[in-house]
């Protein structure tokens, strides 16, 4: 096959500019990573939409899976937070099915024959969407904290009831543990789907490049097919698990920040 050419796995992460916009010196252009989180935010819109229009005794198919994902979240945010919880769970259900729709967005194939623009594009698999996500988490907790415990909240630095002289080893711990947080909760989520689409994109490629070649080749090409057919299936697990990850962890955050005088 005289010019065939396997697209590097990389590829599938490049920021592509699709209306070009500055604001003065500063490039505010329509990419490809904007509009795949603005359709994920309108099919979530348009889903929550249809499922509550119509809302009955019995439920259809499209509530009943509304009602799952509230009960779901509900549960994670009350087991974790407790009662006063309540007021963030309007949160932590935006961020954990936001998270959930943009991993699985990503793992829609493009069409072949369309231009890299057109291609699908898992916005969670970039570093600076989950440090946003993660910053968001951190700035509400640091100011929910000092509004809810005032200077209390830096009880969370020194646990009571250590010795004097433990606390000069404790606090550095607990301060460096939490500036590190936001940190810990966006490279989790960054390097699951980056490194899993890498994978799947490596098995990918290896079927194109064997059946290819042709001859006994094509029939070894078998092998990668289904390991990618198994990466396929473990990365939608994935999917659901990092959503669930990033929310249990924003609300154990929470937790911290609503109960850090009683540390």
């Amino acid at each position: 096959m005289q010019g065939f050419r396997v697209a590097s796995p990389m590829e599938q992460f490049e920021i592509i500019p699709i209306v070009d916009l500055s604001l003065g010196s500063i490039d505010i252009s329509l990419t490809n990573s904007a509009v795949w989180m603005l359709i994920g935010t309108g099919a979530i819109i348009a889903f929550f939409f249809a499922a509550t229009r119509r809302a009955a005794i019995i439920p259809g198919r499209l509530q009943s899976t509304a009602e799952v994902l509230y009960e779901f979240v509900s549960d994670l945010v009350r087991d974790t937070v407790g009662p006063e919880g309540r007021k963030f769970f309007p949160y932590v259900f935006t961020l954990f099915v936001w998270i959930l729709v943009a991993n699985l967005f990503g793992m829609i194939p493009s069409l072949p024959g369309l231009p890299k623009a057109a291609h699908t594009f898992t916005t969670t698999s970039h570093l600076v969407v989950t440090l946003a996500l993660a910053m968001v988490t951190i700035t509400i907790v640091i100011v929910y904290g000092f509004y809810k415990n005032g200077l209390g909240f830096f009880k969370l630095f020194a646990p009571s009831g250590q010795p004097f002289y433990m606390y000069f080893l404790l606090v550095p711990i607990e301060v460096v543990s939490f500036l590190s947080r936001p940190l810990s909760l966006a490279i989790r989520l960054f390097a699951n789907m980056f490194a899993g689409h890498i994978i799947l994109k490596l098995f990918a490629g290896f079927v194109v490049s064997l059946i290819g070649a042709g001859g006994f080749l094509a029939v070894v090409g078998i092998l990668p097919f289904i390991g990618a057919a198994a990466v396929t299936a473990l990365e939608f697990l994935v999917a659901f698990l990092q959503a669930y990850v990033f929310a249990i962890l924003t609300c154990i955050y929470l937790n911290d920040a609503v109960h850090a005088a009683d540390h």
